[in-house]
Order: structure tokens, then C-alpha cells, then sequence
């Protein structure tokens, strides 16, 4: 080849490398894992609900708690929307990367999360794995390794969630069992819900077998932790607050809020006192 032929093949190369790097800036931003629904003005605050759950969950609590705009997430395949990007593969994890380039590609200046159950691993995620994206989390009824809730390790539950997700198939022979399971990552009406229920046995599954534990010293922003202890007896209190404790010991730091008399969904069991917590959380 020439020495000019050459040249002018280097000069194509370039030409055919800007072309595609424009093109690739050009592409619009598609979510194929969640849709957000954007309401109100001020600092950003991006609410994120649990397994199965609709982001309806946080409506009493957005009117409540004016001052801010709220991004309210919807995991695809949940509460009645299409699967979509979350027709395969993991679903916490992926949509945790997905969020993520919502808020760079949105410019958020560091907002909060706030996540409910499974909602609140998707935030810890956020907030470990892309360390620029989230300016303070609150999670709200979840520990780092979901497992802990039934008193196992992630490593030992796998079986019983590699059962699980295959079980979700013929729901209906343990629908009560999987209800109260379910219950503890997110919706406890989740058969009512109309969520696909491939997504749901792999989200199940993998809450089952996460553990975000080793990755708590990689959340650099302050971490809320407000809990529910359903029973207000001296000895349930106690057991209840040793598990959080232990649960997020590598981040000494974290603020540990018990919420007494209240289920799985605080923000509705207990609307008063969330949104007392909520409010001084995002001052």
C-alpha cells in the first residue's frame, strides 16, 4: 500500500470512528428496566418501592412531605407494567445500573434515596457500586443481607431460594407460604399486585442470596436505617434491635431508627412517624 493510500485510510478510519461516536451521543436514553414518575419542586429525592410493590406505596407520603421532587421509581414487571429489560437477568442489581444512568443522565445533584424493603438494597447498591450518584440513603425495613430476616446466612438460603424460583410456577400450591415470604421484600399483596411472576421469583431468589454487607464501607454518604418491630414487648424490642445492629456493624456510622407497632410497610402502618423521620432526614 502507498504511503497516500495509507494516509487515506487512516483519514476514513477516524471519519468512521467520529460518525459512530456521535451517533452512539446522539442515541436517546431509553429505560428498559423502570419508568419514573417525576411530581413536585426542590431538591431531588428518588423514591424506590419494594418486590412486587407499586410506587402508589409512596403517595400519602409525597403529598405529606411537600418541598421536594420526587422521583417515583417503577420496577418493570411489577404491579401491573410490562417486564420489559427485566424479562431476564437479575433484577435488583440491574436496575440499581439503571437508576443509576437515570440520575447522571438527568444531571440529579446527588439525590436521596429512599428505598422500601428491596427498594432500599436497590439504594445501598447505588450508593456502593456508583459512589457519585446518591447524596444520602434511607433504607426502610431491609438489612444488608436479606437472609438475615429469617435468621440464615445468603449462602445457606440459596437452596431453599433455588427452590423457591422454581416453585413461583405452580403459585397457587403455596400461595400462603410465598405471600408471607414475599411480605418481607415488598408487597405482602403481591399476588393482587398483577406482577409477572418470572420477575418476581428471580428477584425473590436473588434477595435470598445478596449480601451487600462486604460492600457497606464502599456507601461514603450518610445511611438511614428505620425499622419496623411489629410487637411493643421489652423482648421483642430488644431482638429486633440486636439484628440491625449486627446487620450493619461495617458501617458505624449508620442511624439506626426503630419504629415500634408497625409491619413490613411503615409509611403505612406507621404514616405519622415516618414522615416525622422522612422530614428530618432530608433537611
Amino acid at each position: 500500500m502507498s504511503r497516500v493510500a495509507f494516509k487515506h485510510l487512516l483519514l476514513l478510519i477516524g471519519l468512521l470512528a467520529a460518525l459512530s461516536s456521535n451517533a452512539a451521543a446522539a442515541a436517546p436514553f431509553s429505560l428498559q428496566r423502570i419508568s419514573v414518575l417525576v411530581t413536585g419542586k426542590g431538591p431531588d429525592v428518588v423514591l424506590i418501592p419494594g418486590l412486587a410493590a407499586s410506587r402508589g406505596v409512596w403517595g400519602r407520603t409525597v403529598s405529606a412531605v411537600p418541598g421536594y421532587r420526587y422521583h417515583l421509581v417503577q420496577v418493570a414487571g411489577f404491579a401491573g407494567e410490562p417486564a420489559r429489560g427485566n424479562a431476564r437477568g437479575r433484577v435488583a442489581a440491574s436496575v440499581a445500573d439503571e437508576l443509576a444512568r437515570y440520575i447522571a443522565h438527568k444531571r440529579l445533584k446527588r439525590p436521596a434515596l429512599v428505598g422500601h424493603s428491596m427498594g432500599g438494597t436497590i439504594a445501598m447498591m447505588i450508593a456502593a457500586r456508583h459512589p457519585q450518584m446518591a447524596g444520602k440513603v434511607m433504607v426502610v425495613d431491609m438489612v444488608p443481607a436479606p437472609a438475615q430476616l429469617f435468621g440464615a446466612s445468603a449462602s445457606a438460603v440459596r437452596p431453599l431460594a433455588d427452590l423457591l424460583r422454581t416453585e413461583l410456577a405452580g403459585v397457587a400450591a403455596v400461595r400462603q407460604q410465598l405471600k408471607q415470604v414475599i411480605g418481607r421484600f415488598g408487597s405482602t399483596d403481591w399476588m393482587e399486585s398483577r406482577s409477572d411472576t418470572d420477575v418476581v421469583a428471580r428477584s425473590l431468589h436473588e434477595m435470598a442470596v445478596t449480601d451487600m454487607t462486604p460492600e457497606l464501607a464502599n456507601v461514603g454518604v450518610p445511611l438511614l436505617v428505620v425499622y419496623a418491630c411489629p410487637e411493643p414487648s421489652r423482648l421483642t424490642r430488644p431482638a429486633v434491635d440486636r439484628l440491625y445492629a449486627r446487620a450493619y456493624a461495617r458501617k458505624p456510622d449508620a442511624t439506626l431508627i426503630r419504629i415500634d407497632r408497625s409491619g413490613h410497610t411503615i409509611m403505612a402502618d406507621q404514616p405519622a412517624r415516618f414522615r416525622q423521620v422522612l422530614k428530618r432526614f432530608l433537611k
